[in-house]
């Protein structure tokens, strides 16, 4: 029976994540511009135009406003064992086959909250 709570802790442990980051990759974007040149009085003046491309960083500032890189990994795991092991300590025979999962992923979901998720 205590290898089915050693399992089960083992359950609510995180999972690794590994954080791949791209290599260096440059966006462009294609700008419209004018320039003015001045004249004279027997040579007027005229506007001059062009385009040309601009260096800006990829996926645009619109999407790095929207990222949330809050990580509850840690509070999810610590809140899962100590609401396992309430349920665990508070319950009695049978009680404890739902009591203990029930307790850890309400733990898990509060210690994720409590973490900053």
């Amino acid at each position: 029976m205590k290898i089915f709570y050693i399992a089960l802790i083992f359950c609510f442990s995180p999972i690794i994540e590994v954080n791949a980051t791209p290599k260096s990759v440059t966006c462009t974007r294609t700008e419209y511009r004018e320039e003015y040149i001045p004249g004279t009085k027997s040579n007027p003046g005229y506007v001059k135009s062009y385009e040309v491309d601009v260096a800006v960083p990829c996926g645009g500032e619109s999407q790095a406003e929207k990222i949330d890189d809050n990580d509850c990994s840690e509070g999810s795991f610590i809140g899962g064992l100590l609401g396992a092991g309430i349920a665990l300590s508070s319950s009695r025979g049978k009680d404890r086959f739902w009591a203990v999962p029930a307790g850890g992923t309400a733990g898990a979901l509060i210690g994720c909250q409590v973490d900053g998720g």
